[in-house]
């Protein structure tokens, strides 16, 4: 598992950068990839969030959204499965810090007037079962997992590797998750330097800068938890 998860972080790399240009080349009618937001926007959104945005603003969130959602779902099995006390608390902690996140980048996709999913209705595989963080068309019933969208998706776990993390409890459990974890986190820091490299919403980069270092820490954290392990 551990090298297969490393060989796909290695090459979603690639498939996300691809991603992007093709967004950027599908703006549709934006101009030279800016728009404007609504003029009313959701009151949880700031009217910073709401001023300018491009494409790579777009795809950050709508991305992001269910690679957090898996997240949160990936930390919700932790209480009842895990049994390294660090490492729960760790799970509770990503929870806490996901949540959130997911609300704020759907109120910014609402206030821009774009889809809070990705365009196509795509599902990810493995995202099926977090309560209250399902979305439309993200079900992992047979004949609706994307897996080529799943490997554009830089750190996202198959639905065979989630099943697999599902079934695991013990210590069985702690490496499994520490290792999905690492790579899924690792996956989230590409994204979010790649908003803040391409992006242009001030939020949306702020966002990403502290998820590439609250990430980053966590990161070191789910490797020192392993190595003792």
């Amino acid at each position: 598992m551990k090298r297969t998860i490393l060989r796909r972080s290695a090459l979603a790399g690639v498939a996300l950068s691809a991603l992007l240009v093709t967004a950027a080349c599908g703006g549709g009618d934006d101009t030279a990839g800016m728009e404007h937001g609504n003029s009313n926007p959701s009151t949880s959104t700031s009217s910073s969030a709401n001023a300018t945005f491009n494409d790579a603003d777009v795809m950050f969130a709508q991305m992001m959204i269910p690679h957090h959602q898996q997240a949160v779902e990936m930390a919700d099995l932790a209480p009842t499965r895990a049994s390294d006390p660090e490492l729960k608390d760790l799970a509770a902690k990503i929870k806490a810090a996901q949540d959130p996140e997911i609300t704020t980048m759907k109120g910014w996709l609402t206030a821009w007037g774009k889809p809070t999913e990705l365009p196509g209705n795509h599902s990810m595989p493995g995202m099926s079962s977090a309560p209250g963080h399902n979305m439309p068309g993200m079900s992992a019933s047979p004949g609706h997992d994307m897996p080529s969208m799943n490997a554009n998706m830089p750190g996202m776990m198959s639905e065979q590797e989630m099943a697999d993390l599902t079934a695991a409890k013990g210590t069985d459990f702690d490496k499994k998750f520490a290792e999905m974890m690492i790579a899924h986190h690792n996956g989230a820091i590409e994204m979010a330097k790649t908003e803040q490299a391409d992006g242009s919403n001030p939020e949306a980069k702020a966002l990403a800068a502290k998820i590439a270092s609250d990430q980053a820490a966590e990161v070191q954290t789910l490797q020192k938890i392993l190595d003792r392990l």
